[in-house]
């Protein structure tokens, strides 16, 4: 967890809430984030949507080959969850969760702003945070709880739509034309409104070809 601070950057003052550090003992998790954690700015980080954000432990195996000269502790991509086992390819949008007393559902995938930039020294990271697919999953809270560290994800419910953080970013980056998952996408009740509205509008330049 980490609240937001100030730091330079290419001769500027920024403010970002990036920096985390693990936590020992009980954490209560509300509707907007974990006790003791703030977004900087609410206009893109944080809100319901974006309660919390898990990244792939796995995820940093690759991180430390791509970027052998920096140091890489857990909570280096800003994330409030640094998981085991839970990888883009297999959320759905829409899964439910169980972790602690709280439940939480899989809401979209990770969009870097440059922040990460600021984290890493570097704003060659956002593009290649981006192409390397592994964007984390952002969830929002269905129900408020307890959790500590260690403790198990559980999953409650998959969403019938099928439509994986994966493919939220293939269809948004790359496969453009992928009506059939588009359609699925927009289906889903959990996407927040601006993906959805995203891919109808996306879905109408596909109709003018």
């Amino acid at each position: 967890m980490g609240l937001p601070r100030q730091v330079r950057f290419q001769g500027e003052l920024v403010t970002t809430g990036i920096f985390k550090e693990p936590v020992q003992g009980s954490v209560k998790l509300r509707k907007l984030n974990l006790e003791g954690d703030k977004q900087a700015d609410l206009k893109v980080h944080g809100g319901v949507d974006k309660a919390v954000y898990a990244y792939a432990g796995e995820h940093y195996d690759y991180w430390r080959q791509e970027l052998p000269d920096m140091s890489l502790p857990w909570g280096m991509f800003g994330e409030n969850f640094t998981t085991q086992g839970m990888f883009e390819e297999s959320v759905n949008i829409g899964d439910q969760f169980k972790v602690g007393t709280a439940n939480l559902i899989a809401t979209q995938p990770r969009m870097p702003c440059y922040k990460l930039g600021v984290k890493f020294g570097s704003m060659d990271m956002i593009k290649r945070f981006l192409a390397s697919g592994l964007t984390g999953v952002y969830f929002k809270v269905m129900k408020e709880g307890e959790l500590e560290q260690g403790d198990e994800i559980k999953l409650i419910k998959k969403d019938e739509n099928s439509v994986t953080v994966k493919d939220i970013v293939r269809i948004y980056t790359i496969d453009k034309d992928d009506i059939q998952t588009i359609e699925r996408a927009i289906k889903i009740k959990d996407l927040p409104n601006g993906w959805r509205y995203h891919f109808i509008k996306q879905l109408e330049q596909v109709g003018k070809k």
